[in-house]
């Protein structure tokens, strides 16, 4: 069976950039859940450079738990997510892509950045109508936020080379996949290029 007709969508007026568990937890290869992620954090660097140079939002998230009754049926499936104790190493953001001041943090518990959180109120404080989502990990929390964003109406990006995972497999399927049903997915240059000439119109 062929695929749907599929259109790019841009990255809107004022997109912000969702930096989705940028963590030790998931950028430490010495963490039970963690990959290698310099790469993708060199890419989540420059993503970052650029919409901070341009004035634009910058959300970030951090998957941790505050107490053992916190989505527990997502720990019993993946009992490795009990590393991430809010305040412990593990959910702390990584020094390579750490948060300025006045970049909001959001704690959560699930994949999705979205579910049950106020992030979809921080979007509109900004008059934010796209995002341009990076992260950890590409087959997991980052695709449940970016599917999240599309059902909140905004137009997604999603960073290839900004985006890691424990599967090589799983990350190109996902990403496959988000490119066909969910928004643009694109490497870090293009969508940097892109911004340029977004704003330029503006």
């Amino acid at each position: 069976m062929s695929t749907l007709a599929s259109m790019s969508v841009g990255l809107g007026k004022r997109p912000a950039l969702l930096v989705i568990d940028a963590t030790r937890g998931f950028t430490d290869p010495a963490s039970p859940a963690g990959c290698e992620g310099g790469a993708a954090l060199l890419q989540i660097a420059k993503l970052l450079a650029a919409f901070r140079a341009r004035g634009l939002p910058v959300f970030f998230t951090s998957n941790s738990y505050a107490h053992e009754h916190e989505a527990r049926v997502f720990r019993e499936k993946l009992p490795a997510l009990n590393a991430l104790a809010t305040g412990g190493r593990w959910a702390e953001i990584d020094p390579r892509v750490l948060p300025r001041d006045g970049e909001a943090v959001l704690r959560k518990t699930v994949p999705s950045g979205f579910f049950d959180s106020p992030l979809r109120g921080w979007f509109a404080a900004v008059d934010s109508d796209a995002t341009v989502v990076c992260g950890f990990s590409t087959s997991g929390c980052v695709r449940a936020s970016a599917v999240d964003a599309l059902q909140c109406n905004l137009r997604v990006t999603v960073a290839r080379d900004a985006c890691g995972d424990r599967d090589a497999e799983a990350h190109a399927y996902n990403l496959r996949d988000l490119a066909l049903k969910t928004g643009d997915v694109c490497d870090s240059a293009d969508i940097i290029e892109r911004l340029g000439f977004a704003i330029a119109q503006t």
